[in-house]
């Protein structure tokens, strides 16, 4: 069965468009209050940190399984199945101290980002196929977006009203957000057969939980440590039977043989190195201005500031989006993620010569969101066009999976550097400059490796499958 065009597509990609910033804006809404909560819930830094690591896990978890029932159940179900959850969720957050709810909350407000991979795919559903390419680069951007615009908007709710505010505005947008896709955002007639993968799902949670909880929190625990090496073992002995499992399966959670095709498996890759380097440009931004000058190089600003450091990239990456999308129509969205790899990685060296004025600073991270802002359209793209139209929701989950796998890794990295290369002037310990150069370093190394897995993606001409699967979707 095929899908109508929409009769208001601008409607309609605005509607989706927005709710992926109100899903993404979750992922950094409490950063700023990390360093206030302790005070304020009365629990411990480290216990403090599962505030970010519940919404990590329950993301990487929910955006693979909510992409696969999309693509069985219908995508505008989960995608208010996903508004649901993250409604629930900012509510719990904004009526409650007590930490284990406000974890609890977290968890649910993190299976939100899954509504990304599901807006992509009822796009090119339901848009004809000249608006389709378009249409993604903008939805897809949208990650980058709300978590550029989330640090300063949380981080002015922290200065000048109670910290709970932010939360109700989450529950206000995420029912605004509900109430548009009842409206304008019909249901997709296309559908993939057979019976959801529970057993596949299982081990693919079991596999993300471990592993991810392991990079999360193996600073804390200690990388040597009986616990983190405990879940990486895990992790590596459950994977080659999970594996097993989806090739043996008639209608598998993943299909293996698909994603190892060589235009999705360097995509993927290039989606985790590509969401390394762009997470080190909001950690180290956020860290470096509030450093004290008397670490020598530290600019001792407050955390509106920090916050505010982050919106100029915000919006040059509301700027470019469009922009991307002529790019990938005109050259294809391969050459795209080649010149976004690229930005990328100059965006890194110019960070390397300007960390000490807050200008250069600013200027230097709106280069790197630029790089992202490019990436992060073209990246969808190239998935869609190596896929079949059933299983477009899965496999930009998957996609997006792949995204967050490369930030969680970044914040890890990023955290053990900062926390390892430090220095003690007038009783205060900090890292030294020397430790941010090297943030940057490995930054801007992963954006040269994304660059090479770009590289490596098969051209049009050999990759000829994509004119196909636009045609079914069109159909």
């Amino acid at each position: 069965m095929t899908a109508q065009p929409v009769p208001r597509p601008r409607l309609f990609v605005a509607t989706l468009a927005f709710g992926g910033v109100v899903v993404a804006l979750m992922q950094t809404l409490v950063v700023p209050l990390l360093p206030l909560l302790p005070g304020l819930t009365g629990a411990s830094r480290s216990d403090v940190s599962w505030l970010v690591t519940a919404t990590l896990l329950t993301g990487a978890v929910c955006t693979p399984l909510l992409g696969r029932a999309g693509d069985m159940y219908g995508k505008r179900r989960m995608l208010l199945l996903n508004l649901g959850f993250m409604v629930t969720g900012s509510a719990l957050c904004a009526v409650t101290s007590q930490l284990p709810v406000l974890i609890a909350g977290r968890a649910l407000q993190g299976t939100a980002i899954a509504f990304v991979p599901l807006g992509i795919s009822i796009m090119r559903d339901e848009l004809p196929p000249e608006r389709v390419v378009s249409a993604i680069a903008v939805m897809s951007s949208t990650i980058g977006v709300g978590a550029a615009f989330g640090m300063p908007f949380s981080a002015l709710v922290v200065r000048y009203a109670d910290w709970h505010t932010m939360f109700w505005v989450c529950v206000a947008l995420g029912v605004a957000e509900a109430l548009l896709v009842l409206l304008l955002v019909p249901e997709s007639p296309v559908r993939t057969s057979g019976r959801f993968d529970i057993a596949g799902a299982l081990g693919l949670t079991a596999i993300l939980v471990c592993g991810l909880l392991a990079v999360s929190k193996g600073g804390t625990w200690g990388w040597t440590g009986p616990l983190t090496l405990g879940l990486f073992a895990a992790a590596a002995a459950l994977a080659p039977v999970w594996g097993l499992h989806q090739l043996r399966a008639r209608r598998p959670l993943v299909d293996l043989r698909v994603i190892a095709r060589p235009p999705v498996l360097f995509t993927n890759l290039a989606a985790l190195l590509v969401g390394f380097a762009y997470y080190a440009n909001s950690l180290a931004t956020a860290q470096l201005v509030q450093e004290p000058t008397s670490t020598g190089y530290g600019l001792g600003e407050s955390v509106v500031v920090s916050g505010l450091c982050l919106l100029p990239a915000g919006v040059t990456m509301v700027l470019l989006s469009p922009v991307s999308a002529r790019l990938s129509a005109a050259r294809g969205p391969r050459w795209t993620l080649a010149v976004a790899c690229t930005l990328l990685a100059f965006g890194y060296v110019v960070r390397l010569f300007t960390s000490e004025n807050l200008a250069t600073i600013i200027a230097g991270a709106t280069v790197v969101a630029a790089g992202t802002a490019v990436a992060y359209s073209a990246l969808p793209a190239l998935i869609v066009h190596a896929v079949p139209v059933t299983e477009t929701a899965a496999a930009n989950g998957l996609n997006v999976l792949m995204r967050s796998i490369g930030q969680s890794g970044c914040s890890a990295v990023v955290g053990a550097v900062l926390a390892g290369v430090t220095a003690t002037r007038a009783g205060h310990t900090a890292p030294t400059l020397n430790a941010y150069l090297l943030v940057f370093v490995l930054a801007g190394a992963a954006a040269l490796a994304a660059l090479v897995c770009t590289l490596l993606i098969p051209g049009r001409a050999r990759a000829g499958k994509a004119k196909p699967a636009f045609a079914e979707a069109a159909a």
